[in-house]
């Protein structure tokens, strides 16, 4: 008999991967939950968790339709879902997607992991932003492939420079990622700075990678231009989904459409069709929304304007930040974030992820670190812009008490979150 239990380890291609939106500080907030005290959560854009609902003919459509829903879909989802997507790239001008383009998946973040495990062999490189949605980096590591971070930098709006980026194109490099609107800046890219990508990817033969889960959310007049309808000398991968624009993160429903060369990547396609067939299909009862949601009403449009409720909460942070003596933020154009900035001037030492925890700790308010971004920075943090403006009060009320107490006596150095 054995004297001591085996050790299991953890696989060491997740040696690199990190999810912090859902990780130390989300468990010590669950933690100070059960000890009976409140927390203020602004760290996912969780739509559901602030009184937004999906709309109701798109609940209708799944109730409807449930009795066509106890089998399995076909691997890349039912048709009317993947039409209606085709449907949505013809109206915004994106030429030759068909039904067979269209994956859809349990939500955007199946799909991305699908996307690159297809691609990648160990040592590949992709270009991917920072910030960025970590899931984005997580997949390539798991791959075992190397993610480059292409800045984009808070002076700049945090715009990317198509120039920087094209001298980081390496010969390993597979693919280049946007995500536009951005998550976590809020930035949505001018249409130059897309084209300009755009021809990157097409000069050194990329696979273009475009996270446009947001792309109906956008703030004062700012325009969001589809990757799409520019790309056409490379395979350009459009991803989209019923999470945020909808309010229906819980349909775990997304999808990817691929556009331009596919001539030259049957076989890559094949290989995402393989990896679809062996999860066998995705959540077939939300799939029926996507027709109604696509085709219906866009109700995120009266929620976006400057009286709509997430143009008043943008306006709430905007102000608290404006009237903060320790704080500033790029006003966010786009998605569900703001990415706000300690003045570290005014603190030396001061680290992102301490700050965080003693936050947490000391004022209940949960936000996430911006170097969980993947940013090379340690003095920006994201909160979400869906609590409502009261709420929006408090939270930048504690966050204001905390700084100015640490300007005081100055700030703790021991990094408590790791």
């Amino acid at each position: 008999m054995p004297t001591s239990a085996p050790r299991f380890r953890a696989a060491t291609h997740l040696t690199n991967v990190r999810y912090e939106i859902r990780g130390p500080l989300a468990r010590r907030a669950q933690e100070i939950e059960r000890q009976g005290h409140e927390v203020l959560k602004l760290n996912i854009g969780n739509p559901a968790a602030f009184g937004f609902r999906t709309p109701p003919t798109m609940r209708l459509a799944v109730v409807e339709n449930l009795a066509a829903s106890e089998g399995y879909a076909h691997q890349k989802g039912i048709f009317p879902a993947r039409e209606a997507v085709v449907m949505e790239t013809q109206s915004r001008g994106i030429k030759g997607v068909t039904a067979e383009d269209v994956f859809m998946g349990n939500g955007v973040s199946e799909l991305i992991l699908m996307t690159l495990e297809a691609l990648l062999e160990p040592g590949d490189e992709v270009l991917v932003p920072s910030p960025d949605y970590p899931l984005w980096t997580a997949a390539v590591h798991i791959t075992s492939a190397k993610p480059v971070h292409y800045p984009c930098r808070p002076e700049n709006g945090f715009v990317p420079d198509p120039a920087e980026v094209r001298r980081m194109v390496t010969a390993r490099t597979k693919a280049l990622v946007l995500i536009n609107p951005n998550n976590p800046t809020g930035a949505v890219y001018p249409r130059a700075v897309v084209e300009a990508l755009v021809r990157i990817a097409e000069e050194f033969r990329l696979v273009l990678l475009s996270d446009e889960i947001y792309d109906r959310i956008t703030y004062d007049g700012a325009e969001h231009v589809p990757v799409a309808t520019l790309c056409h000398g490379t395979l350009c991968g459009t991803f989209g989904g019923l999470s945020k624009v909808y309010r229906a993160c819980g349909l775990r429903v997304g999808w990817v459409s691929w556009s331009g060369d596919k001539d030259s990547a049957h076989e890559y396609l094949a290989a995402v069709e393989l990896l679809a067939s062996l999860r066998l299909c995705s959540n077939v009862p939300g799939q029926w929304a996507v027709q109604t949601a696509l085709g219906g009403a866009q109700s995120i449009y009266e929620l976006t304007t400057a009286n709509g409720r997430l143009g008043r909460q943008r306006r709430a942070v905007i102000d608290a930040v404006k009237a903060s003596k320790y704080l500033d933020v790029v006003e966010p154009k786009g998605a569900l974030y703001a990415f706000v900035r300690v003045k570290d001037d005014m603190f030396p030492g001061f680290d992102d992820q301490a700050f965080a925890m003693a936050l947490l700790e000391d004022k209940h308010v949960l936000v996430v670190p911006g170097s969980s971004f993947n940013a090379p920075y340690r003095n920006h943090f994201r909160v979400t812009l869906l609590p409502d403006e009261e709420t929006m009060g408090i939270v930048f009320s504690r966050i204001e008490e905390l700084l100015a107490r640490w300007h005081e006596q100055g700030v703790p150095v021991t990094n408590v979150a790791e």
